[in-house]
């Protein structure tokens, strides 16, 4: 028998479940993807993560960030001009996938493992 865990990981793929339909609508209802950005854009440096945020920057693609820049770029223009992108350039809710995430876990299981080491 599954564990509920993944039970909800398998109900979260299926395009009719509740919980798909929820993620979604809450999506949605957030602004940035009506300006254009992805979820991994709207990342918030603090005290915390500064260091980690800025090396998985420094490690992504050079055209994934030159993206990443463009797209925040253009979300501060339009939030100026307090107007969206049309209907058809929001970022898509299935489309939407982690480009930062994976770098910023990594760089963080390094900074994680350099601290015990250090503390030896």
């Amino acid at each position: 028998m599954a564990t509920p865990a993944k039970r909800v990981a398998k109900a979260a793929l299926d395009k009719n479940s509740f919980l798909y339909k929820f993620k979604r609508w809450c999506y949605y209802k957030s602004y940035f993807p009506e300006i254009g950005l992805r979820r991994d854009d709207i990342m918030m440096q603090t005290d915390q993560n500064k260091e980690i945020l800025n090396e998985a920057l420094r490690r992504i693609p050079k055209q994934e960030l030159d993206a990443r820049n463009f797209r925040i770029m253009r979300a501060n223009q339009l939030s100026m001009q307090k107007t969206v992108l049309p209907r058809d350039q929001w970022t898509e809710f299935d489309t939407d996938d982690h480009y930062l995430m994976p770098y910023f876990e990594q760089v963080k299981l390094e900074f994680e493992e350099k601290q015990k080491w250090d503390s030896m």
